[in-house]
C-alpha cells in the first residue's frame, strides 16, 4: 500500500472535521460523509469530496475512520456503509465509544472482514486542527504500516496500548485520561463560581499558586474561556463531555470502582446543557452553579 491513500471520515464534528482536512492536507484522497451534510459542506474547500451516504464514503476506501459521537452511532453508521466495505480495509475508530461498545464494533469489524484499530484521541480542537492529536491505539502489528499515513496526518504522537483492538486497552486508557481532564475542567469552573460567591477576584487566586505544585497551565486556559466570554465554538462540547463522564463512571461502576468526582461532573455537564450551553465548551459547565443557569450578578462572570 503506499503512503497516499483512500480514506473515509465519516462524522464531520469538531474532530472529524479537522481531522479530514488534516488527511486532505497529508496528500490522501478523502471522502467525508456527516449525518447533516451542510456541516462538511465546508472541507470541500480543502480538497474533500464530500458524500450523501456512509456507503459512498466508504466505497473502495484504504481506510475508514470513524469519529461519531458514541459507540451505537458508530455501529449504526457501519452498518449503513456495510454493502460498500472493502474486505481487508483497516478501520481506525476514533469515537469515545466505551469498553463494552469496543467490543460490538471489533465484531463487527470481524464479519467484514476489516482490520480493526481501537484509536481515541488526546487533544480538543485547536490540536486537532493542527494536526497535533496524540492517538491512542490498538492494533495487529502487521497491519500498522498500512494505517501509519493517517495517525501521522491526525496525530504528533501514537501510543500504541496492544495488539487487539477488540480488547479495547486504548479506549481504557482515553477513559483515564479523559478522568482527569473532566475533573479538572469541573474544578476550573467552580473554582469561578465560589470566588463570584465571595466576592473574590480570581486573578488573586491564581497569583496565590503561581509557580507552585498547585499552578496549572490547564486551569488557566479553562477559566480564561469563561473569564473572556470565548465558549464558542467550542474546544470540547458540553454534551460530548457529559456523555464521557457517564462512560467513565459506567466503566469504574462495572469494575467494582466508585467514581463520586465523575458522577458529580457528569451531573454538573447534563445540568448545564440543560440550561442551554450544551455546545458551548465544557468548561461552560460553571453556569450549573447557579441554580437555573443566571449568575447572581445578573449576567457578568467573574472578572
Amino acid at each position: 500500500m503506499t503512503d497516499n491513500l483512500t480514506v473515509s471520515v465519516l462524522g464531520t464534528g469538531i474532530m472529524g472535521a479537522a481531522m479530514a482536512r488534516n488527511l486532505a492536507r497529508a496528500g490522501h484522497s478523502v471522502r467525508a460523509w456527516n449525518r447533516t451534510r451542510a456541516k462538511a459542506e465546508p472541507l470541500a474547500a480543502d480538497g474533500v469530496r464530500v458524500v450523501d451516504t456512509p456507503a459512498e464514503a466508504v466505497e473502495g476506501a484504504d481506510v475508514v475512520l470513524t469519529m461519531l459521537y458514541d459507540g451505537s452511532a458508530a455501529l449504526e453508521v457501519m452498518r449503513a456503509a456495510a454493502p460498500a466495505l472493502r474486505a481487508g480495509a483497516a478501520w481506525v475508530q476514533s469515537t469515545t465509544a466505551g469498553i463494552e461498545a469496543v467490543g460490538e464494533l471489533a465484531a463487527f469489524a470481524r464479519a467484514h472482514d476489516l482490520v480493526f484499530f481501537d484509536a481515541p484521541v488526546l487533544g480538543t480542537r485547536q490540536p486537532a486542527e493542527a494536526g497535533q492529536l496524540t492517538v491512542l491505539a490498538a492494533g495487529p502489528p502487521a497491519g500498522r504500516g498500512a494505517v501509519a499515513p493517517v495517525l501521522d496526518a491526525v496525530g504528533a504522537r501514537t501510543v500504541w496500548t496492544g495488539e487487539d483492538g477488540g480488547a479495547g486497552s486504548a479506549t481504557r486508557l482515553k477513559l483515564v485520561a479523559n478522568s482527569w481532564v473532566i475533573a479538572a475542567t469541573a474544578a476550573a469552573g467552580e473554582v469561578l463560581a465560589l470566588s463570584q460567591a465571595l466576592s473574590v477576584d480570581p486573578h488573586t487566586f491564581f497569583d496565590l499558586i503561581a509557580g507552585g505544585p498547585l499552578d496549572m497551565g490547564y486551569l488557566k486556559a479553562k477559566t480564561a474561556l469563561v473569564l473572556e466570554d470565548r465558549l464558542s465554538p467550542a474546544q470540547f462540547a458540553v454534551t460530548t463531555a457529559a456523555k464521557d463522564a457517564r462512560l467513565i463512571v459506567e466503566a469504574g461502576r462495572e469494575n467494582g470502582v466508585r467514581l463520586d468526582v465523575a458522577s458529580a461532573s457528569a451531573e454538573r455537564l447534563e445540568r448545564a446543557a440543560a440550561q442551554g450551553h450544551g455546545d458551548e465548551d465544557m468548561v461552560a459547565a460553571y453556569f450549573a452553579s447557579f441554580g437555573d443557569g443566571a449568575r447572581p450578578d445578573g449576567g457578568q462572570a467573574p472578572a
